[in-house]
């Protein structure tokens, strides 16, 4: 069976017994079960309900030899997705497990989609469970409190934007409105007006009176995005704004008083341009009271699989393409590499491939020749060779020990740095006599 199914795609993972079955369910995430109904110990009906109970997003396909209509009703009723009668008819497995495969597919779109609408904005929508992102999701849940002006920091790409909207729907303005302007986006000779409106006839073509968007923000919250393209002259205005909550439309000849939150957000090194007289050190100062800087996606690797999976199923659905997969052996290709566009480009790149494969599932060829580029050379690893020859047993061991160590002893984190499968590595750690380090429990 192992083999049948790994011939059509699907990575498999063995159990020898109902108990063995559900540790391995513990460990990590199963769309699909496969049970054999009678088994010593555990039988298949128990291991059913347990799976049904403690893992409801797995679908659990039963196998019986009797073929019996009580036992499948049995099965069914306890929520099995399907049953098998041996003996098997390997087509017919197929068929079963793929159709459970698209099942749970379209579950967790489903999740998904429902979940959407109160997700957009939340930090729940900013992916990922790396400390370096936690730690600034921590800051911004905490900042999101106050009304505080807030400098979002990072590479483009990262998702300033998504965790200034975050922050907004956090907070005590959160039904009030969001006003986004892209400083670097509009002609400079544009901007003043853009930001801060215009009466009537204060220049050729103002036919009325126009709201900026420092208006339309008013009682709400105003991101600035890119702060840095800011012209001088009008630093100095965003920076009475903050001080004093006053704008001077253009051609007016009164001040207007508002009330907005401010969070701005810039790609750009603004400690370099105060050195350069290119940024006010007193708006900066301003801006600068809480301060997040988002981490570049090169420093959060190991978000890069729950990325993938969730920009795939979310453009799936943006592009009808449901019944497309992606095999999970492929993450390994996107972990490789240093992505400079952040999770910008990764979504482009997850976008092109939705978007351009003609079959029901990504296969190797269909990645970008960037991704599909081989692992760096062992070169890489500068490993010395003494002339006196070297015990290639002993740097196996020595390689596995430091990947499991790498990743905590997770082994399913480092059988996919060594690109094996996690039973090859479990087989090399026995013959090599390596063991997790027993855990003492710390405090009293």
């Amino acid at each position: 069976m192992e083999m049948q199914l790994e011939e059509i795609g699907c990575q498999v993972l063995v159990a020898a017994s109902g108990p063995e079955a559900l540790e391995i369910l513990a460990s990590r995430a199963i769309p699909v079960v496969l049970t054999d109904l009678k088994m010593p110990g555990m039988s298949g009906l128990e291991l059913l309900r347990r799976v049904r109970k403690e893992h409801t997003e797995t679908a659990v396909l039963v196998i019986t030899a009797y073929g019996t209509v009580e036992s499948a009703v049995l099965a069914m009723r306890e929520g099995a997705y399907d049953y098998l009668t041996k003996p098997l008819d390997y087509s017919q497995l197929a068929i079963v497990v793929r159709r459970a495969l698209e099942h749970q597919d379209l579950l967790e779109e489903v999740r998904y989609l429902r979940t959407t609408l109160d997700r957009k904005y939340g930090f729940e929508s900013i992916v990922g469970k790396s400390q370096k992102l936690l730690h600034v999701l921590d800051l911004a849940s905490r900042a999101a409190q106050s009304n505080s002006t807030v400098l979002i920091r990072g590479e483009t790409g990262t998702g300033k934007e998504l965790l200034a909207k975050a922050i907004h729907r956090n907070s005590r303005r959160k039904d009030l409105p969001f006003v986004t302007i892209n400083c670097g986006a509009i002609p400079k000779d544009l901007l003043e007006s853009e930001l801060f409106g215009y009466c009537k006839g204060s220049f050729t073509g103002a036919m009325a009176n126009k709201a900026g968007r420092v208006e339309m923000a008013d009682q709400g919250t105003l991101f600035l995005d890119e702060i840095g393209e800011l012209p001088t002259e009008l630093q100095v205005k965003i920076l009475r704004l903050i001080q004093e909550g006053q704008i001077d439309k253009v051609g007016a000849t009164s001040t207007m008083e508002v009330d907005v939150r401010i969070i701005a957000a810039t790609h750009r090194n603004l400690q370099s341009m105060i050195e350069d007289a290119a940024f006010r050190q007193d708006l900066y100062y301003r801006l600068a009271v809480i301060t997040l800087e988002l981490p570049p996606l090169r420093d959060r690797v190991d978000d890069i699989p729950e990325l993938v999976q969730n920009l795939f199923i979310k453009i799936k659905a943006k592009q009808n393409r449901n019944e497309l997969r992606l095999d999970s052996s492929l993450l390994q290709h996107f972990c490789g590499y240093p992505w400079p566009g952040n999770v910008r480009e990764l979504e482009n790149v997850l976008e092109r491939l939705i978007v351009l494969t003609t079959g029901d599932e990504v296969l190797l060829a269909d990645l970008p020749d960037f991704l599909r580029a081989e692992r760096p050379a062992l070169e890489a690893l500068q490993l010395a060779l003494p002339p006196q020859g070297i015990s290639l047993e002993a740097v196996e061991k020595e390689l596995i020990l430091r990947s499991l160590v790498k990743f905590d002893w997770n082994q399913t984190q480092a059988a996919r740095y060594l690109d094996i499968s996690r039973r090859a590595l479990i087989y090399r750690m026995e013959k090599h006599g390596l063991t997790a380090p027993r855990r003492e429990n710390q405090g009293a």
